[in-house]
């Protein structure tokens, strides 16, 4: 079956960033074929969709999410101890593979109607996170977490590896979904445990690593304290500072970090909104661009950031980077869109698969619809993206050539149902927080 999807502003996202007017995107199978300029090529029992003028890119990539915790969002948003007093408890008692299903549908559900077609995820029973990203049609990394704080599903180190080898053969082979493993962060495995996660990786070349990294004032003073080093400066202790190692936030990292960061060819994950509603801090960006460390734009956990649109982070990532250099200099659209598509899937190492649209690439497109009055007049199709685009913009989403959504509406999920579900859960979680408001 070939498909023709004609008339577009094609934006592909190939090294140069062109605009391409009148674009084409043919489609056989779950490949691209062909893309270009003009009328396109005239082929017997094609499908042709004419976008009369939409735009047409890559689906976005998002390399770092806590999906399931979708469920979390806007709890105790004014409670200064709300880790503690209520997202701990909360997941430790209800942290199942029930509750990750269903937030995980919920959060898929929205990945996929604000355009975003890959995600890297790291939290628990994440073999049902790779279930539903398998069943929503998307194209997901699952990082199963690794963490000394007796997290729901694992109460001993050894049992943590045992669920990450589940994984792993779980999706072997998958074609959409990667199993990863994700150690939590410096101070909750330590040297010892990311060391054994480092000749774990060995064995298991093909399966990525994910971490929080240099991202909190505490994580500073735990390191400095504990071993007399930085957070970037404990990972490569642990033999964990390696190629393709994916890095959460990297907001406290010196030019020495980044120097190190940049020889072992480490990863970046931004999340320019969950660190700024957490008063955390500015990630050094520009920089860490500069020294040739590839970074996406992320979302972080909806717990954080409350939304999994990665439209909302457009602004704040270029902004923050433009209040550093006080310009208009720094960051510009074109940059912010290249590194929601083809630099967030080298992020993920899938660069050679997704992330623009070229011959030979899987099929992962959306279409965004130009038509609202806050869209227009556009005059750079990226700048219109990055400050005046929103989710219920994006019309069409397809992955490996299956629609995943058309005319905004998601094809792979039940919408009443995943609310239903999700919305079950969260009256568990209200009745138990009235609980320990009561005990206080």
């Amino acid at each position: 079956m070939t498909l023709l999807i004609t008339n577009a502003t094609l934006l592909p996202c190939t090294p140069e960033m062109p605009v391409i007017e009148n674009g084409f995107v043919q489609i056989e199978g779950e490949t691209i074929t062909a893309t270009g300029a003009g009328p396109a090529p005239a082929i017997d029992g094609a499908e042709t969709i004419d976008v009369a003028g939409d735009i047409v890119m890559p689906g976005m990539v998002n390399p770092h999410c806590h999906m399931a915790m979708t469920l979390f969002r806007g709890l105790g948003e004014d409670v200064d101890d709300r880790l503690y007093r209520y997202v701990l408890p909360l997941e430790r008692k209800f942290v199942t593979p029930e509750m990750v299903r269903a937030g995980t549908r919920l959060a898929a559900l929205e990945l996929i109607a604000g355009g975003v077609t890959t995600v890297a995820d790291m939290y628990y029973f994440e073999t049902e996170v790779g279930r539903v990203i398998d069943e929503a049609g998307m194209r997901g990394v699952v990082g199963q977490t690794i963490a000394d704080f007796d997290p729901p599903d694992h109460a001993t180190i050894d049992a943590g590896f045992a669920l990450t080898e589940d994984l792993v053969a779980e999706f072997a082979g998958h074609p959409r979904v990667i199993a990863s493993i994700a150690p939590h962060a410096p101070y909750s495995t330590d040297i010892a445990v990311m060391n054994r996660i480092a000749r774990w990786a060995d064995d298991h070349p093909g399966v990525p690593v994910q971490i929080h990294l240099a991202e909190m004032d505490s994580e500073m003073d735990w390191c400095a304290k504990n071993h007399g080093l930085r957070p970037v400066e404990v990972v490569e202790k642990a033999g964990l500072l390696r190629k393709g190692l994916i890095c959460a936030h990297c907001l406290h990292v010196s030019e020495s970090d980044i120097e190190k960061m940049a020889r072992a060819e480490v990863r970046v994950a931004h999340n320019a909104r969950s660190n700024a509603k957490a008063g955390r801090g500015i990630a050094p960006v520009e920089a860490m661009r500069t020294a040739g460390l590839p970074v996406g734009i992320a979302t972080d956990g909806p717990m954080s950031g409350n939304t999994l649109d990665l439209f909302s982070q457009f602004a704040p990532v270029t902004m923050f980077q433009k209040l550093l250099g006080h310009s208009r200099k720094p960051m510009p659209g074109v940059e912010v869109i290249r590194m929601a598509t083809v630099e967030g899937a080298r992020v993920l190492g899938l660069d050679d698969r997704i992330g623009s649209l070229e011959p030979g690439k899987q099929a992962d497109l959306i279409r965004i619809d130009m038509s609202a009055p806050r869209l227009q007049p556009v005059y750079d199709p990226y700048a219109t993206l990055v400050f005046s685009a929103m989710p219920d913009d994006v019309r069409d989403v397809m992955v490996a050539g299956s629609w995943l959504m058309r005319d905004r509406t998601v094809l792979t999920l039940e919408r009443k149902q995943v609310l239903r579900d999700a919305l079950q859960v969260a009256a568990r979680f209200k009745a138990e927080m009235t609980r320990i408001d009561a005990t206080v």
